[in-house]
């Protein structure tokens, strides 16, 4: 019997697509996940158009930009009346249910709505026995995050009614920062040196200011909880470590000198990127329990299986961590599909997707009406092998959130599949979340094709003049196609 499809939608929180094997990755290995890939759909181009985790996930479950849903930084939450795609998949027959990290809001305005069931972490969650709201009721839960949303979407999809299809969001908080892995992957990458990123010793010339004035560096801006170190000042956990060459005690250990600032940047790279692998690890061990779960069901050929995390991250590109900025590591989210009812095993798609579009792709496989105020566009003609000869081929960005947090400056920009063009207003506009001063105004244009890892901007080159008034050009029309506006001093 021809019915829609089931839909596993799994999550993830800061999980940057070059810490994936399927996609290359120099750092790690993903069999489960790469399961998906080698299944179905690997897309190499889908972008976030907020990379921030609040805002990216109104714009996923709403299918529309965040100065639309009103979710802009990590301070406004999503009001739950909104239209999203679990209500419309609920409203159309589908058991619906959401497990993990939400990051929404909490209170009867922000809890999960559309859901049949829901449990989730309240704000990020912890990942050792974490809090967790139940229906509105709050538990503290036994375990380690990651395993305790796997273990908890299973039974629902035990206990599920098996006469209709299913949505399930098993959406985990890791690999969020703090990066506390489970004790038995304490150990693991123990012997080996993680390799460094190209851009590690970004001295952040030639582009601007920007750049340089982020708080996200490897050398300086870590806290002890980050690299599992004493704290320099007990009184002060989350007091920043500092640069230098100053000594840094690992907990339990003896303390470790450093003869260089950049020994001592090495060193404290090796500890974060060790432990947020290692998150990685437990993910894609239950994303291997979920798919055989489908496997021994008899209904993995009925199940389309999506991987994805709400944004990028910086895995020590360009000496960061942390993601916000429109640049290739943040700004590009993994995403893999596996359907074997349409999608070709181990194909590949280079074709623009954009986290604006999940809600609508999905449902147009459920056979249910895309709403007209929805403003992606499904992208099942890529996943069946034929791209629509009006796909698009340039995508507008916007990151709301100035000074907070990282320092991050408030930007919009516009990437197309060569070129990159940003402009940093700088302006927290009074906004929830925002902080700090206005800075002056900054463009970055960068090309792509000769300087893909964007080190050096060309923005103000005679040469460039014509690209950049075509591309300024093409941001605003971007930017009016979705009913953005232009940023305005005093605003």
């Amino acid at each position: 019997m021809n019915r829609a499809p089931n839909i596993l939608f799994v999550m993830s929180d800061d999980h940057a697509s070059h810490a994936m094997s399927c996609y290359g990755s120099r750092i790690n290995r993903t069999p489960h996940l790469d399961r998906i890939a080698d299944g179905g759909m690997r897309f190499d181009n889908c972008f976030c158009t907020n990379s921030i985790c609040t805002p990216s996930r109104a714009a996923i479950l709403t299918g529309t930009y965040n100065h639309v849903n009103g979710v802009t930084t990590l301070d406004t939450m999503m009001d739950n009346r909104l239209q999203t795609f679990p209500k419309l998949l609920q409203a159309a027959g589908y058991q619906t249910a959401h497990v993990g990290k939400w990051h929404l809001g909490q209170g009867p305005a922000h809890w999960p709505t559309g859901f049949d069931y829901w449990t989730v972490f309240p704000g990020q969650g912890r990942y050792h026995n974490p809090e967790m709201v139940e229906m509105t009721e709050h538990k503290v839960v036994p375990g380690y995050a990651t395993d305790i949303v796997t273990d908890q979407s299973l039974h629902w999809l035990e206990q599920r009614d098996r006469s209709r299809p299913f949505l399930l969001m098993c959406h985990h908080k890791a690999p969020h920062r703090p990066w506390d892995p489970h004790p038995r992957h304490a150990r693991r990458y123990e012997d080996e040196e993680i390799p460094y990123p190209e851009t590690f010793d970004d001295d952040y010339a030639h582009r601007a200011r920007a750049a340089a004035a982020a708080e996200m560096r490897i050398e300086r801006d870590f806290i002890a909880s980050d690299v599992k170190v004493d704290p320099p000042d007990p009184a002060n956990p989350r007091r920043r470590l500092g640069a230098g060459t100053a000594a840094l005690t690992p907990a339990g250990g003896e303390p470790v000198a450093f003869a260089s600032p950049h020994e001592r940047k090495r060193w404290l790279y090796q500890r974060y990127i060790k432990d947020y692998l290692r998150c990685v690890d437990a993910i894609d061990e239950g994303v291997g329990r979920l798919l055989d779960y489908l496997d021994d069901d008899g209904i993995a050929d009925d199940t389309i299986v999506i991987y994805t995390s709400d944004q990028g991250f910086f895995l020590g590109d360009h000496g960061w961590y942390d993601k916000r900025f429109m640049y290739e590591e943040s700004l590009r989210m993994p995403f893999i599909v596996r359907y074997p009812r349409a999608v070709q095993p181990g194909s590949v798609n280079g074709d623009m997707i954009l986290n604006v579009d999940f809600a609508e792709t999905f449902l147009d496989y459920a056979g249910v009406a895309i709403p007209d105020d929805m403003q992606g566009r499904s992208f099942r003609p890529l996943l069946e092998g034929a791209t629509p000869a009006d796909w698009r081929t340039a995508m507008y960005y916007r990151y709301w959130m100035h000074g907070a947090h990282h320092n991050t400056w408030a930007h919009y920009g516009v990437r197309t599949l060569t070129h990159k063009l940003i402009y940093y207003y700088a302006d927290p506009l009074a906004i929830p979340g925002n902080t700090g001063t206005r800075e002056e105004p900054e463009w970055e244009l960068f090309d792509l094709r000769r300087d893909p890892r964007e080190m050096h901007s060309v923005y103000g080159d005679p040469a460039n003049a014509a690209l950049t008034g075509d591309l300024t050009a093409l941001l605003h029309d971007l930017q009016a196609a979705v009913g953005d506006q232009p940023y305005l001093p005093g605003q």
